[in-house]
C-alpha cells in the first residue's frame, strides 16, 4: 500500500470518527436541555418567553460544537494538508 493510500483511508476513517463521537456530545446536550426547559416551563408558566429565548440561544451554543466537528471532517476529507505533502514527496 502506498502512502497516498494510507493517507486517504486515515483520513476517511478520522473524519468518520470526528463526525460520530463528535455529535454524540451535543446530542446528548441539547436532550437534556430541552428536557430542563420543559419542566422549567411546567413550573413557571409566566417565564415561558424567557425560558424559551435563553433555550434557544443555548441550543445555538451547543449545536456549534457539532458544526466544528462537521468542518474538521470536512477538513479531513477535502483540504488535508498531508495530501499535497504526500504527493510532493512522491514526485507527483
Amino acid at each position: 500500500m502506498d502512502s497516498v493510500s494510507l493517507i486517504g483511508m486515515a483520513s476517511a476513517i478520522s473524519a468518520g470518527l470526528t463526525i460520530g463521537i463528535g455529535a454524540i456530545g451535543p446530542a446528548i446536550g441539547e436532550g437534556r436541555a430541552v428536557a430542563q426547559a420543559l419542566s422549567s416551563m411546567a413550573q413557571q408558566p409566566d417565564e415561558i418567553n424567557t425560558i424559551t429565548r435563553t433555550l434557544f440561544v443555548g441550543l445555538a451554543m451547543i449545536e456549534s460544537t457539532a458544526i466544528y466537528c462537521f468542518v474538521v471532517s470536512m477538513i479531513l476529507l477535502f483540504a488535508n494538508p498531508f495530501w499535497d505533502y504526500v504527493i510532493a514527496a512522491n514526485g507527483g
